[in-house]
């Protein structure tokens, strides 16, 4: 099968095109032929040197996720999976890949009238986004920001939080981007790399604080953004787009009596983990949300692929292609 592998860590160029074996399914696993591969940063971060951090040694085939029609079942697995479409949900690695060999308690079916290529673009963003919404609790009315609201995951909360009732100011990067968060439904967006951006978001929410902030960037971004929360607000900061997460001062979080939930609350359990991902297809097939799909790579131009996640060029979701 064809697959891409990465031998050494680096830039996107250490992802090579590769012939593999085809996998087989031990007792408990299938393998289903990808039709569509997840990516997400987090993978460009691995790649670039975080395999450690994630118990991954080299060579390794990345990719955590993939959607497509199961081919093969292995012992104890009931044959009726076999010509099923799925989400396969792998952890951190191995779906870069034709054949994805995964086991069965890692399986989502994907219900009917919803594409593959959605069904893969939701297997993380999808779960973590509808868990950061469940930990959030959003209200009607509430006032939520949002950073890195025209990536993968920050257009799906931007939609949820819509759809919560709240109101919604949408952060990111140009106006191509932001014109997308804006069409998914932020009542206003902001360019925060733009001087005077803080006070831009102030401004859009008529001068009263944050109730609650999804910060999908970090870094003196995710600092400054959090001195906008509310007494007795809610924050998610669950992410390091910037290159690191953001900096709290753990007196102030006290003071304040600030909710605070980071990258380990968005680590679920496979049962977990599962049930989100279940409602996460449910709710794009009902066409409550959509994944906002950018543009779709050949497998064998991952690193292409990655080139584009890192440089932030497109808005929305990268998805692989085998």
């Amino acid at each position: 099968m064809r697959a891409v592998r990465v031998s050494e860590y680096g830039g996107p160029e250490v992802l090579v095109p590769v012939e593999l074996p085809d996998p087989v399914a031990a007792a408990g696993e299938v393998v289903l032929r990808a039709e569509a591969i997840d990516t997400i940063y987090l993978e460009t971060q691995i790649r670039g040197g975080w395999g450690e951090m994630f118990g991954i040694e080299l060579p390794y085939v990345p990719g955590g996720a993939a959607a497509g029609t199961v081919v093969s079942v292995g012992p104890g697995v009931d044959p009726s999976w076999r010509g099923r479409l799925v989400l396969a949900r792998l952890g951190t690695q191995g779906a870069y890949a034709e054949l994805v060999r995964t086991s069965i308690d890692q399986l989502v079916p994907v219900p009917d009238g919803l594409g593959l290529r959605e069904a893969a673009a939701l297997a993380h963003d999808g779960v973590t986004g509808i868990g950061i919404l469940e930990a959030m609790a959003i209200k009607p009315s509430e006032r939520v920001l949002i950073l890195g609201a025209a990536g993968g995951m920050g257009t799906l909360l931007v939609q949820l939080a819509h759809a919560a009732g709240a109101q919604v100011v949408g952060a990111a990067r140009g106006a191509q981007k932001l014109g997308l968060v804006k069409r998914l439904g932020a009542d206003a967006v902001i360019d925060y790399s733009e001087a005077g951006w803080v006070e831009n978001v102030q401004a859009a929410f008529g001068g009263l604080p944050v109730d609650v902030l999804l910060d999908g960037v970090g870094g003196a971004l995710g600092t400054e953004a959090f001195a906008l929360v509310a007494h007795g607000g809610r924050v998610s900061a669950h992410g390091a787009a910037s290159g690191g997460f953001a900096e709290l001062d753990e007196a102030d979080v006290s003071a304040r009596g600030i909710l605070v939930r980071g990258i380990e609350d968005v680590q679920f359990e496979t049962s977990q983990a599962q049930r989100l991902a279940t409602e996460a297809l449910a709710q794009t097939a009902a066409g409550s949300v959509r994944p906002a799909i950018a543009r779709e790579f050949a497998l064998s131009d991952a690193a292409e692929a990655h080139r584009a996640i890192e440089a932030r060029s497109i808005p929305g979701k990268a998805i692989l292609i085998p």
